[in-house]
């Protein structure tokens, strides 16, 4: 399924894009650098119980590392380029998560996480999934950056360093010195 784009005359404020997330909570909304609003399609079946498994997987070491905030698919962040975005998984530091005010982080935080994990569903179009990992993430200051692709059984990794590298399911993924002691495995 394709997203759908909302067409309007005017950049509405970050906090008028807040509000209008929480008025139409049905629905999960993008916003591109330019304010243009986008309507993020529901995943199917397969998608959302992969993704469940990885977050079960991340939060449990995230409960064990107490290093930094964990957050899901339903959060948004307000990144450097003035876009809104929300990744499957999410990560920040303590010092940044803190750093920020209670109404910061009560609202869509204004920070680029330090790690995040975009599952690609069947209907992503995977040239556009992985521009998106550059364009968006890394260049807006993620750390470390995995786009898993359940249909090539691959799953690319975007570091800061803008390194790409792409590893088998059969293979685990290791979170480096971003996540220290993180191991997920696809396979």
């Amino acid at each position: 399924m394709e997203t759908m784009v909302l067409s309007s005359r005017q950049v509405v404020t970050d906090e008028e894009f807040f509000y209008f997330c929480q008025e139409n909570p049905d629905h999960t909304f993008e916003r591109e650098p330019n304010g243009r609003i986008t309507v993020m399609p529901n995943t199917g079946g397969k998608t959302g119980r992969l993704n469940f498994k990885i977050g079960g997987h991340f939060f449990n070491w995230n409960e064990t590392a107490q290093l930094g905030e964990a957050f899901d698919s339903s959060t948004a962040f307000r990144l450097p380029d003035g876009s809104t975005r929300s990744p499957d998984v999410a990560w920040i530091c303590h010092d940044r998560w803190y750093s920020l005010t209670e109404r910061e982080q009560e609202q869509f935080p204004p920070l680029c996480p330090d790690f995040v994990i975009v599952l690609r569903s069947a209907t992503d179009s995977n040239t556009l999934s992985k521009k998106k990992m550059t364009d968006v993430w890394i260049a807006n200051g993620c750390r470390l950056a995995w786009l898993i692709d359940p249909s090539e059984q691959l799953t690319h990794v975007f570091r800061a360093n803008g390194e790409i590298q792409i590893i088998p399911f059969s293979k685990p993924l290791l979170g480096e010195d971003v996540l220290p002691g993180f191991e997920l495995r696809m396979g």
